[in-house]
Order: C-alpha cells, then sequence, then structure tokens
C-alpha cells in the first residue's frame, strides 16, 4: 500500500506545483483523474481483501438516520446514551464498541435512528480497523455527525479526509452531470447554463478512464473534481455537522481557540459539548433535526378537528404526493384533491393537487375517492 500511497503523493505534489490556467486546466484535470482512478482501485483492492466476514446489517427505521462518526475513545457511546437512552458500553478505552449500536431519539415529534459505529482511523477507507463495514454504514446515512474532543481537534481533519477517501462528500449537492458512454463520435459535451469545463478538460479526464466516446450534459456550475466525482459514478452526497466533546474538561481559553481552530478546517462552528455533563445536549438535539431536514405537518381528517399532538414528519421540499405516500400506498391513485391550512397557501382551505410543495407546520386533509 505504502508504493500506492508514495504514487499519489508523488501526483498530488505535481498538481500542487502546477498553476492552475487555460493552458495547464488539461494536464491537471488528467491528473487528478489518475490519483481518483488509483484512489478508488486501491480501495476497491482493500474491500475485497477484507474477505468476506461477517458485516454490520443494520436496518434503517424511523424518519431519518445519523451516524456519530469520530476516532476511538471520542465519546459516541456516551453521547449515543445521553441523546437516546441507550445502554451502549461505556469504558475509558479505545474499541469499546465492535459493533453498530442503534438507538432512538425522539425530538420534536420525530423519530430519528442513531448509530453508534466503530471508531474510525487513519486508512479506514482502505479497510482498516474494519473500515469497509463502517464505512458502509457511514454511506447509507441521512445525516453524518462527526465528533471529535477538545484534546485532539485535528483529527477532524483525518475523518473528513477518510470521508472523502471512501466517496463520500459531505455538505455537497450532487452535480448534475450525465455521462453516456456511444460507440463512437468522440466525446460531445453540452452544457445547460454556464460552461465552467473546457471540451479538453472532459476529454482528458474521461480519457483516464479508457471512455474515448460519450454524450457528456452538464447542468450548473461544475469543477474538475465534480466531473471526476461523476465519472467514478459511486459518489454519495451526505449532510454533515462537526461536535466537539469534553468541552467541560477544559478552560473557556483552550475552548476558544479548539472551536477557533475547527471552524478554520471545517468552514462552520463546531458544537461544543459535553456528552458526560449533558451540556448542550438539547441544543445538538436540534441541530439533527434541523440537519435532517425535517419538516411537521399535522393531519386534520374530513369535517374533524386537526391533531396538532402528533405530527407527520417529513423531509423538507416534499409535497402533497410525499404525504399521501406515507399515509397509505393507495391514497396516490384514489386522491381527488387536499385542503391546507398554514404558509404554503395564499388563504386557509385553500384546494391543492398532488405536486403542491407544503410547509412547515401545514394542516393538511386529504380527500379521496370512496
Amino acid at each position: 500500500m505504502s508504493g500506492l500511497e508514495d504514487q499519489i503523493k508523488e501526483i498530488e505534489d505535481e498538481i500542487q506545483r502546477t498553476s492552475y490556467n487555460k493552458a495547464t486546466s488539461k494536464h491537471i484535470g488528467r491528473l487528478k483523474a489518475k490519483v481518483a482512478k488509483i484512489r478508488e482501485e486501491a480501495v476497491q483492492r482493500a474491500m475485497n481483501s477484507a474477505g468476506g466476514g461477517e458485516g454490520y446489517s443494520v436496518k434503517k427505521s424511523g424518519d431519518g438516520t445519523v451516524v456519530l462518526v469520530g476516532f476511538p475513545s471520542v465519546g459516541k457511546s456516551t453521547l449515543l446514551n445521553r441523546l437516546t437512552g441507550k445502554d451502549s458500553e461505556v469504558a475509558a478505552y479505545a474499541f469499546t464498541t465492535l459493533t453498530v449500536v442503534p438507538g432512538v431519539l425522539e425530538h420534536k415529534g420525530a423519530k430519528i435512528q442513531v448509530l453508534d459505529i466503530p471508531g474510525l482511523i487513519a486508512g479506514a477507507a482502505m479497510g482498516k480497523g474494519r473500515g469497509k463495514e463502517v464505512i458502509a454504514v457511514v454511506r447509507s446515512a441521512d445525516l453524518i455527525l462527526i465528533l471529535g474532543d477538545v484534546y485532539n481537534g485535528k483529527h477532524v481533519d483525518v475523518l473528513m479526509k477518510e470521508l472523502h477517501d471512501a466517496g463520500i462528500r459531505i455538505n455537497k449537492p450532487k452535480p448534475d452531470i450525465t455521462i453516456k458512454k456511444a460507440s463512437n463520435g468522440g466525446i460531445r459535451l453540452n452544457y445547460v447554463g454556464e460552461e465552467a469545463l473546457e471540451i479538453e478538460e472532459v476529454r482528458s479526464i474521461l480519457a483516464e478512464n479508457k471512455v474515448n466516446n460519450a454524450d457528456v450534459l452538464i447542468r450548473g456550475n461544475v469543477t474538475q473534481d465534480d466531473f471526476i466525482d461523476a465519472m467514478i459514478g459511486n459518489r454519495v452526497y451526505v449532510p454533515a455537522f462537526v461536535a466537539i466533546n469534553k468541552v467541560d474538561l477544559v478552560d473557556e481559553e483552550m475552548r476558544a481557540e479548539v472551536k477557533e481552530t475547527v471552524t478554520e478546517r471545517f468552514g462552520d462552528e463546531p458544537y461544543m459539548i459535553s456528552a458526560h455533563s449533558g451540556y448542550n445536549i438539547e441544543v445538538l438535539k436540534d441541530a439533527i433535526y434541523e440537519n435532517l431536514g425535517f419538516m411537521r405537518v399535522y393531519m386534520k381528517p374530513l369535517g374533524g378537528p386537526a391533531d396538532l399532538e402528533e405530527p407527520l414528519i417529513v423531509r423538507s421540499g416534499s409535497t402533497i404526493e410525499d404525504v399521501c405516500r406515507r399515509l397509505h400506498r393507495d391514497f396516490v391513485d384514489k386522491f381527488r384533491y387536499a385542503k391546507i391550512w398554514g404558509k404554503s397557501v395564499k388563504h386557509d382551505a385553500q384546494r391543492v393537487g398532488l405536486q403542491h410543495a407544503i410547509a412547515d407546520e401545514d394542516i393538511v386533509t386529504i380527500v379521496t375517492r370512496f
């Protein structure tokens, strides 16, 4: 593996030494594509060589799934217990959690599955430390909570790199890029919107993957890295945020220093918490709820009062059709109309159709054919 790592570092050093401009863009694109291909092949080899041992089988449940990602002994099990009441084993040594431990956080009407996974280590993307199984669970999450502690703020950088190397793109929308291989005709590039990449860049990147004939459609502003991700094709795009644990063990000055350092590296302020004492845990619960993009919808039966006690939890951007599918599989086929009271309509009891986008705390009545 060291030979591959040396090869990757040599190419990455060359990329760093090369100034990006129109004349060098094709060369840089080819080098980046080469690094991505080498790393992807190395990851796949490592995963295959890990053998067919027992993996982690976790059935997703609830309204959303958040995975706690951190180094061993960072306090994930203690945090799981604090968030959910789940009795996950806690000890003051590394690798206490040897399997995936699920718990349920109930917050603002939502039931959120929280998964405590074995601690990631450097090289997890290459299969080290049961990295194959751990990364597979992370890739399927709806939200990643990256947990560091005040004594090891730089661990966040390592975790970010492991997630990136494993094909996980955090807090990024999936680029709208379509690559259809063809039998002839070369590379044909079409844009909707700004032309961010030159045809020669696209050709050189695809050539690294032995694609010489393809129809390429790009919508929106994309980078070379975005295009390389689309070419490889197995990337997942997951929201994430950072929390720093054990802040009750240091003074205000060190706490502020760690917060500033992590903010500079990550771009967003981390949540400063103590799983042991409970400090800022309610704030963290709100952050989990908000980052999952939940909305509350209150259902009102025709001619009856609205149920304001138990909301239906849906994702931001949901439509009446999404609500119908959550309620009953026949509701879409038998749908007549819906009535809405709330922010998404101009007046109360407004009639809407299946494609109407709902807003948080809307009150909804679904009317179907009998």
